[in-house]
């Protein structure tokens, strides 16, 4: 894939050829390594496809094509610079070396550029790779970039990872004013090199293709992640801590995809919050402060990947929680991935999820608590299965979420705190629109009825609609028994990873 002149490359031996390897860094703007790799000299970028590992990783077939159609504008914008953008196949992340090696040795490359990721099977990859590079003498450079904050740098006064993220906010903060993260400058135009980019694939073998309106919700590209970032900075920031809980009102950013594909950085959504806010992170505008923590969340559960490597392993990160007699009910885990639960608040979120890609936070909330606490399976089943749907997979704040609802995780809910679905529906759905858009089935209720149905017993207009597939108080209380008769728990950080 990808002609080259190695005659015209070797007679540039004055500067070596710099390679970026694109991962989730998908642009142009605030790219680390890409604009250290270019200021080191002429620059190509690879992207590694991996079906394989993504599979394994449940990458939802949504979230690889909006990976590929990124690519795909940024290929358009890495052109206008002469900096050619190829295609090659890992299909595994243990053949990156070999992959890796071969382009390095191909194109007379002498250094590799990558931003840092975080994960057990990102870190040894990328170790790996570092070590075949460099034992052909070539160099691999990794910089900070999908995070404000190296992780192994905000630590407790004992030295060890934040478990709170209450804890963990304050110390950021003071980190952050001490030293704000700088945006770093797109690369110049480059002299032309005798290589021309690749074709990027519309689709990748295992992964089928989204639909068209679900691509319609997600348009590609640097520009519009920009687009929305400006017009919630500019017209809904104020109004975000109010608004967010509701899922029928526009109240949230829509950026998480945009955010978990690196089409946009933290960087510039942390600049721009801030200036809203004059930049201030704890006064000021409450809805600015409030999605500034919500960055920080996500770079919480960043860290933890780091600091806990077990939560990296499917593992709970409060041990003794491997415990609980999770229940093996496979008709009532179908019931709830199939939005047929009976429950229209549980129900219209997954359907959200299922045609769109995405669901609303306060409800990924409901829907996990749900799970893991009224049907009482395993958080995993759950974990696995929003990988595998949504556009903003990220393992470590899906991780993070599930194990926060399900009480296994850090800084979780107490495990006697179980969200009730109805109350949850009337409080933030309160007039019904967001059942009704998406249960169409149920429209014809007035918004008292139409959070539970079941009370109407079956009369005319919700005939199809099915029944509560469980009792929301006994099983309240089956939960409840189940934490309580686990092991005492100990401090997650005290024992091995």
């Amino acid at each position: 894939m990808g002609s080259f002149n190695g005659e015209f490359l070797m007679n540039r031996a004055d500067t070596s050829v710099q390679l970026i390897w694109l991962r989730s860094d998908l642009r142009l703007q605030d790219n680390t390594a890409l604009s250290a790799a270019a200021a080191r000299g002429p620059t190509v970028a690879v992207y590694l496809l991996s079906p394989e590992q993504w599979l394994e990783h449940d990458d939802a077939p949504c979230k690889v094509d909006f990976w590929l159609r990124n690519l795909s504008e940024l290929r358009g914008a890495l052109d206008e610079l002469n900096i050619p953008l190829l295609i090659r196949k890992a299909s595994r992340w243990d053949e990156a070396p070999r992959v890796l090696l071969d382009l390095c040795q191909q194109l007379k490359i002498g250094a590799v550029h990558v931003n840092e990721e975080y994960g057990i099977h990102e870190s040894r990859r990328d170790a790996a790779v570092a070590e075949t590079l460099k034992a052909n003498a070539i160099d691999f450079f990794s910089y900070l970039d999908q995070l404000l904050l190296k992780p192994g740098t905000v630590l407790t006064k004992t030295g060890t990872y934040f478990q709170v993220f209450s804890q963990f906010r304050k110390a950021c903060y003071d980190r952050l004013r001490g030293s704000l993260p700088k945006r770093v400058p797109a690369p110049a135009v480059q002299a032309p090199l005798a290589i021309s980019s690749d074709k990027i694939p519309s689709n990748v073998e295992g992964f089928a293709t989204p639909s068209d309106n679900l691509r319609s919700l997600w348009p590609a590209g640097e520009a519009e992640a920009h687009r929305r970032l400006d017009t919630f900075a500019d017209a809904q920031i104020d109004d975000y801590k109010n608004e967010r809980d509701f899922p029928a009102k526009p109240g949230t950013s829509q950026l998480s995809a945009y955010l978990a594909a690196g089409v946009i950085s933290p960087r510039q959504c942390l600049h721009a919050a801030l200036q809203s806010n004059q930049g201030e992170f704890e006064s000021g505008k409450v809805g600015a402060v409030t999605w500034i923590n919500e960055l920080l969340w996500r770079e919480f559960y960043k860290h933890i990947l780091v600091g806990y490597p077990r939560v990296s392993r499917h593992r709970a990160f409060r041990p003794e929680t491997e415990a609980l007699a999770w229940r093996d009910a496979p008709n009532e885990l179908l019931a709830w991935q199939e939005a047929r639960t009976g429950l229209p608040i549980i129900d219209a979120a997954m359907r959200q999820l299922l045609e769109t890609g995405w669901m609303h936070n306060r409800l990924r909330m409901v829907v996990a608590m749900f799970l893991t606490k009224n049907l009482l399976i395993d958080w995993r089943e759950g974990e696995r299965f929003f990988m595998r749907h949504l556009i903003d997979g990220d393992l470590a704040a899906n991780n993070g979420g599930w194990q926060w609802s399900s009480s296994t995780g850090t800084d979780s809910a107490p495990y006697f705190r179980i969200f009730n679905p109805l109350s949850q529906s009337e409080k933030f759905d309160s007039e019904g629109l967001f059942i009704k858009y998406w249960l169409p089935e149920l429209a014809g209720l007035n918004k008292k009825d139409v959070h539970n149905p079941a009370n109407l017993g079956g009369l005319f207009g919700v005939a199809d609609y099915p029944s509560p597939i469980v009792n929301l108080s006994s099983s309240r209380q089956r939960a409840l028994a189940a934490f309580k008769n686990l092991p005492s728990r100990q401090p997650a950080g005290r024992l091995p990873d």
